[in-house]
């Protein structure tokens, strides 16, 4: 899972990140107005998560072009304002959710779960592929009855290359949806990751699951 944070205090984004990626999401960081909107129209996201006071473009405007431009991203405010008038504006335009600073960060990862939940189908649904399976809301995994241990890094490789089984994904598809906007995507980590992955899906089992197509990616199948 993907997720855009917009949001100018540092300090608060830099908290955010390592908690969202100890949790297994990948997430970008836009420090103001105008790169909050440019990511949020230009990329790919499952969340967004906006400040309304922000620099150069403030939230509001940002999640206003967002909805015009047909995007149904889910989107939850995370801000100081916190008279009803700036929560009910919030969720008039488009808003998912309306979470007030201080906040409790634990309740802001329910929150996302919820959003999530409520979003997409696919946040819910068990994938499967041959006797592996893969629950995006318990983060469990089992090749047949073996439990598979994962890092939030495997997992969500694993749940990308599942969400498109039979279909080769590239190294640049992978990094783009696992990692966060500054990977680059000439190195070798997604080799490694994926070294790592298969030793852990395929090495103890005699059915291989996780398959290189030499000079275009990988793909999950049977």
């Amino acid at each position: 899972m993907r997720i855009l944070i917009a949001e100018d205090e540092e300090k608060l984004t830099k908290y955010l990140k390592k908690g969202l990626e100890e949790s297994s999401y990948v997430v970008d960081i836009a420090l103001n107005g105008t790169d909050g909107l440019h990511l949020a129209t230009h990329e790919t996201y499952d969340l967004i998560i906006l400040d309304i006071m922000l620099p150069e473009y403030d939230g509001l405007s940002i999640l206003k072009d967002v909805r015009s431009a047909g995007i149904k991203t889910p989107v939850i405010f995370l801000t100081a304002k916190d008279s009803v008038a700036d929560k009910v504006d919030g969720l008039n335009i488009g808003a998912d959710d309306y979470i007030i600073k201080p906040f409790s960060f634990h309740e802001l990862l329910a929150r996302i779960r919820v959003c999530l939940r409520r979003g997409s189908h696919k946040t819910t649904s068990e994938l499967t592929v041959a006797d592996l399976t893969l629950d995006p809301m318990t983060r469990k995994v089992f090749r047949g009855k073996k439990k598979i241990e994962l890092s939030p890094i495997e997992f969500s490789l694993l749940e990308y290359l599942m969400s498109n089984a039979g279909q080769v994904v590239t190294r640049t598809m992978i990094s783009e949806r696992v990692w966060d906007s500054n990977f680059e995507s000439f190195s070798n980590v997604v080799d490694v990751h994926i070294a790592k992955l298969r030793s852990k899906i395929d090495r103890d089992f005699d059915i291989k699951l996780i398959h290189t197509k030499r000079g275009a990616g990988y793909v999950i199948e049977e």
